[in-house]
């Protein structure tokens, strides 16, 4: 080959090789990014948490983009940056989840009403990239024919092992973590009748109408057995399952870990379905509940919210699920006087009172510098103030020195 010939030929395959490399879409990086997308509706409403898992390559800032399918309107949303367009919603990191290593994930939610249609959305991308097994939405890259033939192989002479499908589903959830140093860990599993005994009694706060708890046998976290606490409105229908157990040996640091699966959404009034009884602020309660729609805490001493019932603050705190089963978990500092809250395994801005006064969420909370609870038990049930009755079972509850996790 004349020297000419050579280097006319090299010029030429390495245009071929530039080309073939500018065709290549850059967010082809993300490939295999998975969205999922589980929603809670009642009638007018929803809400729905949304884990966004990041493909072969590590994602360092994030948007995912969905299309409705009926004439839902996002009203609310934490964890993320929430807008929409339409049908078209765009949902952007905050600054502590935009970083997720390959395969990593992390999840939001929104909340939100429709009139006539809440039909599933369609069409998720990540940084542009359809997600969930989609195709592509550019063309895939180009490249030039190979000058040789590939090489060519005889099929195997055997077919491929085939194995069986297994005879039963795998387990959709795990035992209960780090129970062996708990304090308290209880799926109600060793309950022999419908009325609560053994590690839990019946407590009625005030006075006792017409809220029941009892042992249910049809629905359950895991195993056969759970709490249910049908709670009814009013203020003379507390209800409550207490722990018996002694919890003095936890110490002033407190972790929790409880599974509650309940049918209507938190109301705009004040309801408690959790309470503490704070030996250091008079034996009155530290109380997890809801109002605006999202969950709280409350202090019963000086009725302080953690968030602060503002618009701003109530959407830094999450709803509570309904019609399917969510782990929550809080930590209570009496050292310091902080508080940790916890919802399907991510931490809540608006539940978390750290010593850092937030905006919107601690205001009130700060009011008492010197607050540093001693708990001493454990109750769960119903406390309606007015407005707000709802079916509840609780299942699984851990408590302990150290975070137990989901």
């Amino acid at each position: 080959m004349s020297l000419a010939v050579a280097l006319v030929t090299a010029l030429v395959a390495s245009v071929v090789t530039m080309v073939s490399l500018t065709l290549v879409p850059s967010a082809q990086a993300a490939a295999g990014c998975l969205v999922g997308y589980q929603a809670n509706q009642w009638t007018g409403g929803f809400t729905a948490a949304i884990r966004v898992t990041a493909g072969d390559t590590a994602v360092n800032g994030w948007t995912v983009t969905w299309t409705y399918g009926g004439d839902q309107r996002i009203t609310n949303s934490w964890n993320a940056q929430v807008s929409q367009s339409g049908t078209a919603v765009t949902a952007r990191n905050v600054a502590w989840n935009g970083s997720l290593p390959a395969g990593g994930s992390t999840e939001f939610g929104v909340q939100g009403t429709y009139a006539s249609s809440a039909a599933a959305p369609t069409g998720f991308t990540l940084n542009g990239v359809p997600c969930n097994g989609a195709d592509p939405t550019t063309p895939p890259p180009t490249t030039a024919p190979p000058t040789t033939a590939p090489p060519t192989t005889a099929p195997p002479t055997t077919a491929p092992p085939t194995t069986a499908p297994p005879t039963t589903a795998p387990p959709t959830t795990g035992p209960p973590t780090g129970c062996g140093a708990a304090a308290l860990c209880d799926g109600f599993e060793n309950q022999t009748g419908s009325a609560p005994s053994g590690d839990w009694s019946l407590n009625y706060p005030d006075c006792q109408g017409t809220g029941i708890a009892a042992i249910d046998t049809s629905v359950a976290h895991q195993g056969t057995r759970s709490v249910r606490i049908n709670g009814t409105a009013g203020y003379c229908n507390h209800v409550f399952v207490r722990s018996n157990r002694d919890l003095s040996g936890l110490g002033a640091v407190r972790y929790a870990r409880f599974w509650v699966r309940h049918t209507t959404a938190l109301p705009t009034q004040h309801v408690t379905f959790l309470a503490m009884r704070d030996a250091n602020d008079g034996n009155r309660d530290l109380r997890m509940g809801g109002q605006n729609g999202a969950l709280q805490w409350n202090r019963a001493s000086d009725d302080a919210t953690l968030p602060e019932q503002s618009p701003n603050g109530v959407a830094l705190s999450v709803p509570l699920p309904v019609n399917r089963w969510t782990c929550v978990e809080f930590m209570v500092d009496g050292n310091q006087g902080r508080l940790s809250t916890w919802v399907d395994g991510s931490a809540v801005t608006g539940l978390t009172a750290d010593g850092t006064p937030t905006h919107d969420v601690d205001g009130q909370w700060l009011n008492r510098a010197n607050w540093r609870p001693n708990l001493t038990d454990l109750r769960l049930g119903w406390e309606s103030y007015g407005e707000g009755a709802d079916t509840l079972w609780y299942d699984d509850v851990a408590l302990g020195s150290a975070r137990i996790g989901c």
